[in-house]
């Protein structure tokens, strides 16, 4: 039975409790924003420079941090090891680049009659920030990070499992000299504490990322106070191979099993030009095989478990016992273990073939010419992400223009790197994270016009 005034993490290795959090109420969310609201006001009158030079301390003491970070987030998340590492220094990355950007954050000036017009780039105030399970330090970064650059405090929520790398990463900010209660990190149930994070009047922004589901109730409430939100939500990206790819590369099984498949923007459908179906086939067949899958904190494990073993039963209710798929092999006993696995009889408008899985399972779908594969692979309800393998410029250039999808890679499966826009199109999301123009995302356009006629007679 489920605490209400608890929250219990677990190793999803081996089923045994790491830690008891408690749990934040709606009261503790009004506290905390009135914290927060007090020190956002100190925080945005400091120099740009001298907050981009705490950020960039925090950065510091992140690095020095990122081995026990890592390991955190393998006890709490299950993540591979060298994956943590990752997402670690992700995290310090960003911290860096945001850092840059609180010196830059420039207005313009405007042609007008009869004066100078001016524009000024404002901090919103308090920022909300509700962060998934899946990649817990990066994704509660890229919504953290460059709000607190852009001179706004940060209320983050990260999810019930997985709450223990932002609590980490907000005692290193305050090492570092961030002042108190600017980012302030509340585990605690959606229903209540994410619920009243939304709901509170004095949130400015909610940034939030998860399901589809989720995300529409969010933006409904959001709605109500007219209260400005960012989405990043599901995904089913396709892997577009044609016949003249390179195959062996095309055909990463990593592309679909990092992070044991919980990520949105897994290529969980490949898409494969008929010519080369049967060649795809079988080394996909050798390649799961060949998948190493264990604990997480052995250097030489690729595949860690599943979150929990809620998310277990979903990812096996997509794959019947009997269908036909490729698979590797998973460990027995105790953790949330599922094989990779490749489906090789699912029709295009399947659940497995249409819907999130978020586990190790891809569907391997033929196609017949160019129109063909653009048609499949538009035939979800999401847009999150792709790749394109081609050797032909033009070829990937049409498909690039014609996919539905906010982020996609030609000859590469890389979706995400901080310096440039991430977000979706349809069902996956509202906004865009990273990039150049992050900051602007936590901020308000104020515009200002100066007479130069004088003053009216």
């Amino acid at each position: 039975m489920t605490d209400p005034h608890q929250l219990q993490v677990v190793n999803p290795a081996t089923e045994e409790t790491v830690a008891t959090v408690p749990a934040a109420s709606a009261a503790d969310v009004d506290a905390a924003v009135a914290r927060a609201t007090r020190a956002q006001r100190a925080w945005a009158a400091l120099a740009p420079a001298d907050r981009a030079r705490l950020l960039r301390r925090f950065a510091d003491t992140v690095d020095a941090h990122v081995e026990e970070l890592a390991r955190l987030e393998v006890r709490e998340a299950g993540h591979t090891l060298g994956n943590a590492r990752w997402e670690a220094g992700n995290a310090r990355d960003l911290l860096l680049y945001a850092a840059g950007g609180a010196e830059r954050l420039l207005g313009s000036q405007i042609p007008v009659p009869g004066g100078w017009n001016v524009t000024f780039r404002e901090p919103l105030g308090v920022v909300g920030v509700i962060a998934p399970w899946n990649f817990p330090m990066p994704i509660a970064a890229w919504g953290s990070f460059p709000a607190l650059a852009a001179g706004n405090a940060v209320v983050l929520k990260p999810a019930e499992t997985t709450p223990l790398t932002a609590l980490r990463l907000a005692r290193l900010a305050l090492d570092a000299g961030l002042p108190e209660h600017l980012f302030q990190v509340l585990p605690g149930y959606g229903h209540t504490a994410g619920r009243a994070l939304v709901d509170h009047p004095d949130v400015a922004k909610i940034v939030f990322t998860g399901s589809t589901r989720t995300g529409h109730e969010v933006m409904e409430r959001c709605a109500r106070q007219a209260k400005p939100v960012t989405l990043e939500l599901g995904g089913k990206s396709p892997n577009i191979v044609f016949a003249d790819a390179d195959l062996k590369t095309a055909l990463d099984p990593f592309s679909f099993l990092d992070n044991a498949g919980q990520d949105c923007c897994a290529r969980t459908r490949v898409l494969v030009q008929r010519e080369v179906y049967d060649e795809a086939r079988a080394f996909l067949a050798d390649a799961l095989a060949a998948v190493v899958v264990g604990d997480p904190a052995d250097e030489k494990t690729q595949m860690g478990p599943l979150i929990s073993r809620a998310q277990l039963d979903r990812v096996r209710s997509y794959v019947p016992e009997h269908a036909p798929a490729l698979r590797g092999t998973a460990p027995d006993g105790p953790g949330f273990w599922f094989p990779p696995t490749v489906l090789t009889d699912a029709a295009p408008d399947s659940p497995a073939a249409r819907e999130e899985v978020f586990g190790p399972v891809a569907v391997l779908l033929p196609f017949t010419d160019e129109q063909d594969a653009i048609r499949l692979a538009n035939d979800t309800p999401y847009g999150l992400s792709g790749s394109i393998w081609t050797r032909d410029l033009g070829r990937a250039l049409r498909v690039s223009g014609a996919v539905r999808a906010g982020n996609l890679s030609v000859n590469s499966h890389s979706s995400v790197r901080y310096w440039t826009p991430f977000g979706g199109f349809k069902q996956s999301g509202l906004g865009r994270e990273l990039g150049p123009d992050a900051l602007n995302a936590f901020t308000e356009t104020k515009n200002v016009f100066l007479s130069t006629e004088g003053p009216a007679q």
